[in-house]
């Protein structure tokens, strides 16, 4: 789980995978000078977007600039989501996505929207893990 997100109450939350080794493992090629910090710093305008309006911010600082907190911008996937899939949203619209929806996943990235440092922190699944609700007779 990502430090700084309340979801610990999402009860349904499993096949969580950090990234953490990764952006430790970026980091050190960037201070070892086997990188460059703007080949890391490459955030999509359209990340640093939902940043801005979407994103919820945390109380770390951006492993490169170290001058502005990096934010959490939390996407949806799912079959069952339909329009929702691939949209923003906010942790505590996802406990409420957990009751209704079988599965999808999470993808939770951070991005200083200082310097456009961007890393997949954490991807999980939620959902009932029961298959939907079908109407009509059975056979």
């Amino acid at each position: 789980m990502v430090k700084g997100r309340n979801l610990g109450h999402v009860w349904s939350q499993r096949a969580v995978v950090d990234y953490g080794l990764a952006k430790r493992a970026a980091i050190q090629s960037i201070r070892s000078g086997h990188m460059e910090s703007r080949d890391v710093c490459d955030a999509h305008p359209y990340l640093l977007r939902a940043a801005r309006t979407l994103g919820e911010p945390t109380d770390f600082s951006c492993p490169i600039c170290e001058r502005q907190n990096v934010t959490h911008v939390t996407y949806v996937y799912g079959d069952e989501l339909g329009r929702s899939a691939g949209r923003v949203k906010a942790s505590s619209d996802l406990v409420e996505m957990a009751r209704e929806y079988e599965e999808f996943r999470v993808y939770v990235v951070e991005v200083c929207q200082g310097c456009g440092w961007n890393h997949l922190a954490v991807s999980f699944l939620l959902g009932t893990g029961d298959p939907p609700a079908r109407g009509g007779l059975p056979g």
